[in-house]
């Protein structure tokens, strides 16, 4: 098994908001390298350069310039992911964190182009804390009266939502008003999301269909008369020359893994063998 394999079968069994921090850390250390061409990414104040650039209404949530900006960040994405994942699917993960970062965008823009006297002009907007409120204020407005332990006593989760939030409110009279501008907009949207999934809606429905039609287009590389063979002697995705070098535990994990991503149906005959004897 080679060392590329073992990081792609390791980044496979990560949860998709940990996968989400990697690509954060990744950006970062890219940026230390090439930010003056980052500037692209970030989000602008002015709506009028955004529609130069209007994959910035996303991109911005994956951008750290400042170390510790980026480390608390993921440090809050990391725990908020052990405790949304435990009760919420991957897929509403995703929109709750793409979409909180969108409403914070718009809200950001729309400050400053309001209000320009009081926000200034010609700012731009980096960082995942937009999105890191949504899924966070989510939570504490899902769960308001679940009790989690902070130093030596218990305490409610709509307490901790509703202190985050006021801190956010009196962020906008102090240096970064801009940011506390985003936080709150990632947190309108986790508070509506929440809200609106009690009664049985799902507003983030309409976003992941988008995301499913997207990763459904994809070019056509095949001949009008071309057959295609594909290789079945692989065994949970790997050559059976690397599966075989893997310990029992390891082997057990990597078809676990896939049944956990296809089902058990999709196993060869071989791989169904194999969990037959392991389960003896």
């Amino acid at each position: 098994m080679t060392l590329l394999d073992d990081v792609k079968y390791k980044l496979a069994r990560l949860n998709v908001l940990e996968k989400i921090i990697v690509v954060n850390v990744l950006v970062f250390v890219i940026g230390l390298l090439l930010r003056p061409y980052l500037i692209w990414f970030e989000l602008p104040s002015n709506f009028s350069k955004f529609i130069e650039r209007p994959w910035a209404i996303i991109s911005y949530a994956f951008l750290h310039y400042d170390f510790i900006h980026m480390l608390f960040n993921m440090l809050w994405l990391y725990f908020i992911a052990r405790m949304f994942l435990n009760l919420f699917s991957p897929k509403m993960a995703v929109n709750i964190y793409f979409l909180g970062a969108m409403s914070g965008g718009m809200l950001f823009m729309l400050g400053y182009g309001l209000l320009p006297g009081f926000f200034g002009s010609n700012s731009t907007l980096v960082g995942a804390s937009a999105a890191i409120r949504a899924l966070l204020i989510f939570i504490c407005a899902y769960l308001p009266n679940q009790e989690v332990r902070f130093f030596t006593f218990n305490i409610k989760l709509w307490y901790i939502g509703l202190a985050i939030v006021i801190l956010d409110v009196f962020g906008l009279f102090g240096l970064n008003a801009g940011g506390n501008l985003a936080h709150l907009g990632g947190a309108i949207l986790g508070y509506f999301y929440a809200k609106e999934l009690i009664k049985g809606n799902d507003i983030g429905r309409g976003f992941e269909s988008m995301v499913s039609f997207i990763k459904s287009i994809k070019p056509s590389k095949k001949g009008p008369l071309k057959t295609v063979h594909k290789n079945k002697s692989k065994v949970g995705g790997y050559n059976k020359a690397d599966f075989n070098e893997f310990n029992n535990q390891k082997k057990i994990d990597v078809i676990l893994d896939k049944i956990s991503k296809s089902g058990y149906d999709s196993l060869t005959s071989e791989e169904k063998e194999f969990l037959f004897r392991a389960g003896k």
